[in-house]
């Protein structure tokens, strides 16, 4: 069994299926990435992919194509991408196991890759 990148919720579906709806140009997926942003260190990205860049991870979960920039691949591994909304905001969410803080604002996230040799180490653990 192989490490999911990142899964994504119901409603995370669902909008992204409404953005690519209403894109008003050919797009088959969204890409997810990560760029050294606000007082935290980093920001999550999300743009549309007309066609898919070579050397991006894929991920298709219920019918919805997501594929992640390389250089965020260590950072997202294990995230789960939802879609919440409130009275005063709705977006994107990311629930990332390898996020170590955020700003009071929420604008920008602390990032530390994963510790690959501590999940290679717990799947040989669940699977003898």
């Amino acid at each position: 069994m192989s490490v999911k990148i990142m899964s994504l919720t119901d409603a995370a579906v669902a909008r992204i299926n409404e953005i690519i709806e209403e894109s008003g140009k050919p797009v088959v997926g969204v890409r997810v990435g990560v760029r050294n942003a606000g007082c935290a260190g980093m920001a999550y990205t999300l743009d549309y992919v007309s066609e898919p860049v070579p050397g991006d991870d894929h991920v298709e979960e219920k019918g919805v194509n997501v594929y992640i920039e390389p250089k965020a691949t260590l950072f997202l591994l294990g995230t789960v991408m939802d879609h919440e909304e409130s009275m005063l905001s709705a977006g994107f969410t990311f629930k990332n196991p390898n996020q170590t803080g955020a700003c009071g604002c929420g604008d920008s996230v602390q990032l530390q890759p994963a510790d690959l040799k501590a999940l290679a180490e717990a799947r040989a653990h669940a699977h003898p």
